[in-house]
């Protein structure tokens, strides 16, 4: 009976003696040559967020209560990383702010996704620091995206992390792979398929705002610079004003400007309003819900400019928009 009792009593005194989990994250550290005098820590999903004083020398010390755990966005006035934080957590950060990215350590307890965090940035920042990434022959392109996901599973294999955020790391660098080879054949269709002095792909009669269908090949003779947009499109409406600028300054040159809409059919009464409204000039044009040229150029995103020269060849299928010098400077150049 005595031995009973002796090991209840062993047994409350270890619970009572066991470490209880804070709830809030101890967040502390210094940042050699400070950007200002403070840092935002924020997650505006859960609508939180704290700026904590820095001293003199840049070093700081105060605790979070997080609502949960997740990821946070630390701003130090200039830049910004990306943190993971579970209360309970004591975690240290330094950063030489001259060199932010390579710099930044974590240490202390539920410091090792921001510190996996800090590492993956970086090396994501040197893989897309490579200008010829995209434009690597498909087997050196595989590798190299090989050699990056391969890092990435070593890295998250073999350090015990937090498992909700080791499944989503996992989704990322799914998301990421996927970017890089959908980027990778888009940018290999456009140097082979849409290389400058190939033919280029056509319309086909597309309806004309003053009447009447027009198509790619009723312009051959002329220069053709193309707007792909919408009246939808914020940026595609803030280039309407630089292109009636070019459009004039180039009137009765050998060029034609055409502006195909792709609004959905429910916009279609909208876009005949706004060429009206606007006065714009040029021939307008509205693509219906053919998607074929579009598609040929792959056009992903609006405004997307096009030039082709009057033998019905591409001579830019990204062309500078008319708010770029770069557009009168290859007007000219081709004596146009």
């Amino acid at each position: 009976m005595k031995k009973i009792i002796y090991l209840m009593v062993f047994a409350i005194s270890m619970i009572s003696c066991k470490k209880k989990q804070n709830d809030f994250v101890t967040f502390s550290g210094k940042i050699t040559n400070k950007n200002s005098n403070s840092i935002t820590i924020s997650n505006p999903q859960l609508q939180f967020n704290k700026t904590i004083k820095l001293d003199e020398n840049g070093a700081f010390k105060d605790t979070l209560n997080v609502k949960e755990g997740g990821f946070y966005r630390l701003f130090d006035g200039k830049k910004s990383t990306t943190l993971y934080l579970k209360n309970g957590a004591d975690v240290t950060m330094n950063i030489d702010a001259k060199d932010f990215e390579k710099t930044i350590t974590f240490t202390g307890e539920g410091s090792k996704e921001s510190s996996f965090l800090a590492k993956s940035s970086l090396l994501q920042q040197n893989l897309f620091k490579d200008k010829s990434l995209f434009t690597l022959p498909k087997e050196k392109f595989d590798t190299k995206v090989a050699s990056f996901v391969n890092d990435f599973n070593q890295r998250i294999e073999t350090i015990k992390l937090d498992s909700s955020f080791v499944a989503f790391q996992k989704q990322n660098i799914t998301g990421l792979t996927n970017y890089l080879n959908k980027t990778h054949a888009e940018k290999s269709y456009l140097v082979t398929k849409l290389a400058k002095g190939t033919e280029s792909p056509k319309f086909v009669n597309y309806e004309n705002y003053k009447g009447g269908n027009t198509s790619l090949d009723d312009l051959k003779g002329k220069y053709v610079y193309i707007d792909m947009w919408a009246t939808w499109c914020n940026p595609c409406k803030q280039e309407i004003p630089f292109l009636q600028k070019v459009e004039k300054k180039y009137h009765n040159k050998n060029i034609a400007f055409v502006s195909i809409s792709v609004d959905n059919e429910r916009d279609y009464e909208k876009w005949k309003q706004m060429v009206a409204d606007k006065n714009l000039s040029g021939i307008q044009l509205y693509a219906k819900r053919d998607k074929t040229f579009s598609s040929a150029y792959k056009v992903n995103s609006i405004p997307r400019f096009i030039l082709i020269d009057p033998q019905g060849n591409i001579v830019d299928a990204n062309a500078p928009r008319p708010s770029s010098p770069k557009l009168i400077q290859l007007f000219e150049s081709l004596k146009i």
